[in-house]
Parts: C-alpha cells; sequence; structure tokens
C-alpha cells in the first residue's frame, strides 16, 4: 500500500519573520497574551485560560475561532465559530513563546504554534512558526473521505493559507505594537 501525504512528517514546517520597533521583551508580553489574539490572528478570536498560571508554561487556553465560507471553500473543513484548546510549551520572555494544539480529549498532539524574538537594530525580529509533525486527529478528519489527488491539492492548499496567516499575524502585531 503507498503512503498518503496525510503520513508525511512533518506534514506542516513554516515560518515568516517581520522586523518589529520594540524590544523583544514588548513584543513578548503582546504575543504571549493569547486573550488578545483576535487583534492579530486570521482565525482566533480570543478566549480564556482554563488552568495554570496564564502565559506559562503547562498553562492552558481555550480559544474561539472563527473560519470564513471561502478558505480552502472546496475543503470539508469545520466553518463558522468552533474552540481548540492548546499547552503552553515554551514561555521564556523576551525569546519564544510556544504552544501545542490539544485532541478534544486534551491529548498532546503534533501541532506546535510559537513566535521567537531576536535582537535586531531598532528593535527586534519577530519569528512566527508553525509545525505539525503527524497529522492531527482533525487534519485525519478533513481528509478521511479524499482520494490521494485530493489529500495532495488539500496539503498543498493549506500550506498556502497557512502561509498567509502567518504573514497577516506578522503584519497586525507589527501595526498592534507600532500603534499605526
Amino acid at each position: 500500500m503507498n503512503q498518503s501525504i496525510i503520513d508525511t512528517s512533518p506534514l506542516f514546517d513554516l515560518r515568516a519573520d517581520s522586523h518589529i520597533s520594540a524590544t523583544p521583551l514588548e513584543v513578548y508580553s503582546v504575543v504571549s497574551d493569547l486573550p488578545r489574539s483576535a487583534e492579530w490572528s486570521p482565525e482566533c478570536r480570543g478566549g480564556q485560560w482554563v488552568s495554570g498560571e496564564p502565559s506559562t508554561v503547562g498553562a492552558v487556553f481555550r480559544g474561539e475561532n472563527l473560519r470564513s465560507e471561502d478558505v480552502v471553500a472546496w475543503a470539508p473543513l469545520v466553518r463558522g465559530v468552533w474552540h481548540t484548546e492548546c499547552r503552553i510549551t515554551a514561555a521564556e520572555p523576551g525569546r519564544t513563546f510556544q504552544w501545542m494544539m490539544l485532541s478534544h480529549a486534551r491529548e498532546d498532539q503534533e501541532s506546535i504554534w510559537g513566535f521567537d524574538m531576536a535582537p535586531a537594530d531598532d528593535g527586534c525580529v519577530l519569528t512566527h512558526h508553525f509545525r505539525m509533525g503527524r497529522a492531527t486527529a482533525g487534519i485525519h478528519k478533513i481528509v478521511a473521505d479524499l482520494d490521494e489527488d485530493a489529500r495532495k491539492r488539500f496539503v498543498a492548499d493549506w500550506t498556502a493559507k497557512l502561509e498567509q496567516d502567518l504573514d497577516a499575524t506578522l503584519k497586525r502585531i507589527k501595526d498592534v505594537i507600532e500603534k499605526r
């Protein structure tokens, strides 16, 4: 039996950078405040901390998300409002902030989002990254009834969507921090 593209690891591994006119600590204080994520995320509309000390390793955040009908419109995606939970996996002020998406059973998944900050002239470079090692339960559900050609198309289209989301997120964070 041939291996499906969905069995590739990593399935997604993307990053984007932006120069921000603020210190790494100032940037960290914004990006680690996940309830504010509606200010910059194309999908997350904010949410709340449900356990642990906010923005620290081990804390769990429940996010509210909104996806429109036109996002990879042909694919059987969750549309409208849905919720996710994530656990903070790295929280080093001025350096890195990362979170792992949890399954509905609150199990770890190889789906990690994050921000890294590095000092640079007149501020810092903010890197936004996303890595999915093995496909999550959600990805498996999306592609369950798709043939291999459609699965390849989905991975390509979803990669393009993620690239746009990373860039849009960085632009919005830059605008929030630099008060444009």
